[in-house]
């Protein structure tokens, strides 16, 4: 009977104390803030994003409000001064975030409908045009995205190092656009000759998901389709992006917005659904650490600038 009574006791003050030290946190920080990156136009991030986020609020018992990032550097940027304590990034500009000493910790990574956890950055030009490959380009203006984004900028230019293209000087211009919709939109419009972009699959790249929004039309007002677009160069395999948060937060509310992202294929399957259109698996954990090859990127990339300048 005294074992028994001590092991309820036990069990009641350990309870009482995880609760006592969620409401910590929780009067810590009665309001958060989670970023995203303009990865298309700021009204389709808050369409994306507002159920979710919604979800998180519930979920985590505190009020968490949308910022849309008027670019990447912003989420960085913001998590350095604390005022953004979780971000959804990409590859390469949570790696610059972590190159410039901001402390903050990837938890968890989206998923592929197959499975894999990584994506292509692809150049894409118009059909119609008579480009087959990059060098019937030079001369030409390229279309990129963000300096920090990966399949955007990063990943082009480490691309086309290899390829012994040296853009700043081959083009006529490199124009950045400021997100991955503008740089189609600016192929399509032909403010751009070839622009780069991110490509999961055949059936899930941001082209695809643009024209399923009827984004994308010609001179005459007709729709676009995926055929109007041909992808010339597609890039080595990228690590999908990641989700962080500060690294400084409670330890028990970091665990608590894990598991908030980790349950909501099951507790909110529509908000989870509409992040990627349906097309993503459930996420799954990831560390820094598995974005120290992202790391290496930036740093050659940064590299080749030097040399330029």
């Amino acid at each position: 009977m005294i074992n028994r009574r001590l092991v309820l006791a036990g069990v009641a003050a350990f309870a009482f104390a995880t609760s006592a030290s969620a409401e910590d946190w929780k009067q810590k920080y009665p309001e958060i803030t989670f970023a995203v990156i303009p990865a298309e136009n700021g009204s389709g991030v808050v369409e994306r994003f507002t159920p979710f986020v919604n979800y998180l609020s519930k979920e985590l018992g505190i009020k968490v409000n949308l910022r849309v990032a008027n670019d990447y550097a912003a989420v960085i940027e913001g998590q350095r001064a604390g005022n953004i304590h979780i971000g959804y990034y990409g590859p390469a500009s949570f790696a610059r975030a972590r190159l410039t000493g901001v402390k903050t910790d990837a938890f968890v990574i989206d998923v592929n409908s197959d499975g894999s956890k990584g994506y292509y950055s692809v150049f894409y030009v118009l059909a119609k045009s008579p480009y087959q490959k990059l060098d019937d380009l030079k001369g030409k203006n390229l279309g990129l995205v963000d300096p920090n984004s990966t399949s955007g900028n990063n990943m082009p230019r480490f691309k086309m190092n290899q390829m012994g293209i040296d853009p700043d000087h081959f083009f006529s211009q490199v124009i950045f656009t400021g997100s991955h919709e503008n740089a189609v939109l600016a192929l399509a419009q032909g403010t751009v000759d070839v622009a780069a972009n991110w490509w999961n699959a055949e059936d899930d790249s941001n082209l695809t998901r643009m024209l399923a929004k009827n984004m994308l039309k010609n001179a005459d007002g007709t729709p676009m389709k995926k055929e109007d677009f041909r992808v010339i160069v597609k890039s080595d395999l990228i690590i999908n992006s990641p989700y962080a948060y500060l690294s400084d937060l409670p330890d028990d509310m970091k665990a608590a917005i894990k598991q908030a992202f980790l349950a909501a294929p099951e507790k909110d399957p529509e908000a989870f659904k509409k992040l990627s259109d349906g097309k993503n698996r459930p996420w799954q954990t990831i560390t820094n650490e598995d974005y120290n090859k992202t790391i290496d990127l930036i740093k050659f990339v940064d590299g080749l600038r030097k040399k330029a300048s």
